[in-house]
């Protein structure tokens, strides 16, 4: 006699999915909607459609790469801002004073509202570089703790907001002063607000040299003395000065030459010229060298200076360039066509001396990479997939359950294609295999993890995998956006120096990242056996329950021999470049973990020390283990493979204990399980007795 399948079981279930997918939505909402009320900029008006598509695409380097302005001002917002949008209330457009009642009426059921614009990062950068008396009431720094800003004297808004640079500009110095303070510290010994102090500090700098970049080209210099005794002194474009340089060099040197000071009036102009060129030395690298053997770029205030000195290689050409940002950036109040038409000009020159340098090949691809948002469109295909899945395990067998579960494949079809499609690009832009970085560990292990899963649902056709494909990959999705945000770091940049090397990252790297997919996997399949089996909502198939067995115990083969031969060309790349194929460093000693206890479960199960329960909570703490090499390890700050990731400490301790849950619920629903077949056998006999009576 089987037990029946109890009803509030299934309430369990259907209580625990929708916990989850309120958390998918609360992320989805924290990931791709601006923070808080719009903050109201008088005389904001946005850009152009054409402006934007204009400067989007200009070549810069950063992180050691060429890459698109939207790519350095995506991240240069996420570091900064924590999101990749901002509400601001400002005029209203023409486009919106234009509008018809119809478009209105519409935009009134989208909940937009003339005169309230989003802004992305492109918007955001060019604002700050472009506008920055509308910039600086922009809400761009996100602080966490309003105690860093009752530190200094600042009014707070709430526990954790966002603040324009008006609102923070009074506290700079003393905020300047207590990072100072705080910076001696040893990082592990400093609290979360000393911490938050200094971030907050380094933010407001690199703001700085963003909002003066074209200080040089808003103002120009002033010529001391020029002026008549009512009327102001003239200026003079820096362009026309650095033009000026060898004269000006010929001047101090007679002067030296000849034991006298230099003029008061020329050394106002160089101190001037200084200025601004400290001002654009550090934002933007935005001209290309003019050496064929050069490799850095330089910023306007490098070229200034490299002219001023007589340094530059190519002083013509920088003064070319000089003058065209100038009229560029001067143009920006006059209209936005006279922009384009100038900056236009810059961006010409710009791609005319990348382009021969053979630094223009994946800008356009980069620029529609992002604009595609490949694994926001994934996250949604798993979302629509999970909720098909969820629909078909309720519904069960019957036309409507097939028609959900060929459904739940479509959906998770076509979420896999978004997620390799991206991987395919990424590989393209980078120009180096899929797996270099935490971050493409996540994205990989997604699209290989519901790859494996289709390939078990193909073997099994239990429509148990299928479920969990779509799960699997939302979940993991939603954790590469959240690390994203969290660790605010281009993902795409070059590799540090030792893990530059495509073979081993094609072969060591992706065949260890492959046994972590493989290991996840079958943790997740054991999750569904643990829950289906322990409360029952199976009704006792035996069928079922042996073909997730037979699936978990091919995913934890897989799981070893993957890890096995990952862990051994590990230790040859190992040796080749650190001279020592074994370290027992912390990632080495993951490695081995995951693979002696997957040796460990598979000769228990082959010996029949454990069964069908003792198989499925083994594979349960598998991923604990493939958790903490692959992730936790990073963590520790010690050995070689320790590359500064240290984004989502909070994530990995949440998973623990979810995981430990999981294996408690599981070892007291085999207890109970247990009991119930000793209390069957025990009073089978007392039965027969009777009936014998």
């Amino acid at each position: 006699m089987q037990r029946k399948n109890p009803v509030w079981g299934k309430w369990v279930v259907a209580a625990l999915a929708a916990g989850a997918l309120a958390v998918v939505f609360v992320n989805m909402l924290i990931d791709n909607m601006p923070k808080g009320d719009p903050q109201k900029v008088e005389g904001y008006v946005p850009w152009e459609k054409e402006s934007l598509e204009l400067v989007e695409s200009l070549p810069l380097q950063d992180g050691g790469r060429i890459k698109p302005f939207a790519t350095y001002a995506g991240f240069k917002m996420l570091q900064i801002h924590g999101a990749r949008s901002m509400k601001v209330e400002g005029d209203i457009s023409d486009e919106a004073a234009k509008a018809s009642a119809f478009k209105r009426f519409i935009w009134k059921l989208r909940g937009k509202k003339p005169g309230v614009y989003t802004l992305k990062p492109t918007e955001w950068l060019m604002d700050t570089l472009f506008r920055p008396e509308l910039a600086v009431n922009l809400p761009t720094f996100r602080v966490d703790n309003s105690q860093v800003l009752e530190a200094i004297s600042i009014e707070t808004k709430g526990r954790r907001d966002r603040y324009s640079y008006a609102e923070i500009e009074p506290g700079i110095q003393k905020l300047i002063g207590l990072a100072q303070s705080y910076e001696p510290i040893e990082k592990k010994q400093r609290d979360p607000m000393q911490q938050q102090v200094i971030d907050l500090a380094y933010n407001i700098r690199n703001y700085e040299s963003l909002l003066g970049y074209f200080s040089f080209a808003r103002r120009g210099i002033e010529l001391r003395g020029t002026g008549s005794e009512t009327g102001a002194d003239k200026r003079a474009d820096l362009s026309a000065v650095m033009t000026a340089a060898p004269q000006l060099r010929s001047e101090i040197a007679t002067a030296q030459s000849e034991g006298r000071e230099v003029e008061p009036r020329l050394q106002d102009l160089l101190q001037q010229v200084l200025s601004a060129a400290n001002y654009s030395k550090y934002g933007m690298f935005i001209l290309p060298p003019k050496g064929a053997s050069d490799t850095q770029w330089q910023s306007a205030g490098n070229s200034i200076m490299g002219v001023m000195t007589m340094e530059s290689k190519d002083p013509k050409s920088a003064i070319a360039d000089v003058k065209l940002m100038e009229t560029a950036v001067r143009s920006v109040p006059v209209s936005g066509k006279e922009f384009r038409k100038h900056f236009a000009e810059f961006k010409d020159s710009v791609e005319k001396h990348a382009g021969s340098r053979g630094e223009l090949q994946r800008i356009g691809m980069e620029v529609s990479y992002f604009k595609r948002d490949y694994f926001l469109n994934a996250m949604i295909w798993f979302l629509l997939g999970t909720l098909c899945a969820l629909a078909m395990w309720g519904i069960g067998s019957g036309k409507a359950g097939k028609i959900l579960s060929w459904a739940t494949l479509g959906f998770t079809v076509i979420g896999a294609v978004y997620c390799v499609a991206a991987i395919v690009i990424r590989c393209l832009i980078m120009n180096r295999p899929p797996v270099g970085n935490l971050y493409d560990t996540i994205i990989f292990i997604a699209a290989t993890g519901v790859i494996f899963s289709l390939i078990v649902e193909w073997i099994s056709r239990k429509r148990f995998a299928l479920g969990l494909a779509p799960i699997l990959g939302l979940g993991l999705i939603i954790l590469a956006r959240r690390y994203e945000v969290g660790d605010a770091g281009d993902h795409l940049d070059p590799l540090v120096a030792v893990l530059d090397s495509n073979f081993w990252l094609a072969t060591h790297v992706i065949t260890i990242t492959l046994g972590y997919s493989a290991g996840l996997l079958a943790a997740m399949l054991s999750c569904g056996y643990v829950l289906m089996r322990g409360l029952n909502l199976d009704d006792g198939n035996k069928d079922l329950r042996r073909s997730l067995s037979k699936a978990v115990y091919g995913c934890i083969c897989l799981t070893v021999f993957l890890s096995l031969v990952g862990t051994v060309l590990g230790g040859i790349w190992a040796n080749y470049s650190w001279g020592r194929f074994w370290g027992w460093d912390p990632k080495e000693n993951g490695a081995l973990m995951i693979v002696l206890w997957t040796l460990a479960i598979l000769h228990a199960r082959l010996g029949g020390i454990i069964k069908d329960w003792g198989l499925h909570l083994a594979s349960l703490f598998t991923a604990c283990i493939v958790a903490f090499s692959w992730w936790h390890v990073n963590f520790l700050g010690v050995g070689l493979h320790n590359y500064g990731f240290t984004a989502g400490k909070g994530t990995i301790w949440v998973f623990y204990a979810v995981m430990m849950l999981f294996i408690l619920f599981g070892a007291v629903a085999m207890l109970v399980e247990h009991f119930e077949k000793q209390a069957k056998i025990a009073a089978k006999p007392k039965a027969v007795e009777g009936m014998e009576a």
